[in-house]
Formats: structure tokens, sequence, C-alpha cells
């Protein structure tokens, strides 16, 4: 894409692409599970290593750095383990992918703001971004979250290098 030197998904306009293969070559930050409701199911966040390098010696995402988020159906069976166990399928609900942008590169760009790209893709469909405006579309999930730059890094245990 045009934009390869702030980030290989992003072009000229802003357009967001999905990084295809991620889950074999970015870092799992951590999973969150969900146990109803339209978003239920394990959310598992990935990044990139360099990523997670910068932020343990900074606090803070660093300009270009990608985070994608896999929805997985679940499912519950009773196991070794315990009752009740729940555990990610192959059924993938969607992707959320955010861009951070730390120099305001697409300010007319709807898909851009708060120092992020948003998107949103669905099966089927890996090549369209569902999302049309972040503020409508992406920022209401995130607003609990808005001291630590919109990211609930809370559920991210390898981003601490304790």
């Amino acid at each position: 894409m045009a934009g390869d030197s702030f980030s290989p998904y992003v072009d000229e306009a802003g357009n967001i692409g999905f990084p295809e293969g991620f889950e074999l070559f970015m870092v799992h930050l951590g999973s969150w599970f969900a146990p109803e409701g339209e978003a239920s199911g394990f959310h598992d966040v990935y990044t990139e290593r360099e990523t997670v390098e910068v932020y343990r010696r900074t606090g803070k995402f660093p300009d270009g750095a990608t985070l994608v988020k896999e929805l997985r159906s679940s499912e519950t069976g009773d196991y070794t383990t315990g009752t009740g166990v729940s555990h990610a399928t192959s059924g993938i609900k969607q992707w959320f992918v955010m861009i951070k942008d730390t120099q305001g590169r697409f300010p007319k760009n709807p898909l851009w703001g708060e120092g992020w790209g948003w998107a949103l893709y669905r099966p089927g469909d890996t090549n369209k971004n569902a999302a049309t405006d972040y503020a409508v579309d992406c920022l209401g999930c995130h607003v609990p979250a808005r001291k630590t730059d919109w990211i609930y890094v809370e559920g991210y245990p390898v981003l601490n290098s304790d």
C-alpha cells in the first residue's frame, strides 16, 4: 500500500486494509470472553512484536501500531478441567482493526480520530471495511477506555514488562 512507511495496512487516502494471516505473525496480547449478547464469544487481540516492545518501554502505542481483535463464537461443555467450560470455535463473527496515528494524517476521513484509524471486517469480505464513521460505529464501545488511549490495556498482560 502507498502508506508503507507509516503502516503497510493504510493507503494514501487512509483506507485500512485487512492484515491477512495476522494470527501467524503477530503477538497475542490477550483475550476477553463475553458470555452473552451480540458480541458474545472470545475476543482475541493481536499486535506487532515491535508494538509490545515500544509499549513496555514507553507505556504508549507507537505510531503505526496495528491492533487486530478477532471475535469468535464459543461453545460450552464439561471437561476434566470443570463443568461449563467455554472454548472458541472456528466460527468467526468479525474482526476489528485499529491503526495508531500520532500525526493526525487523515483529518477528513471519518474512520480516523482520537489518535486511531478504525475498521470493522466481516467474514466473507475482508476487502471491505464495514465501518463508515468511527464516532458512530466504533467509539461508543471504547469510551470506558478513554484514559488508556481508547484501549482496554488491562486485558493485555503481555504489555506489562514485569
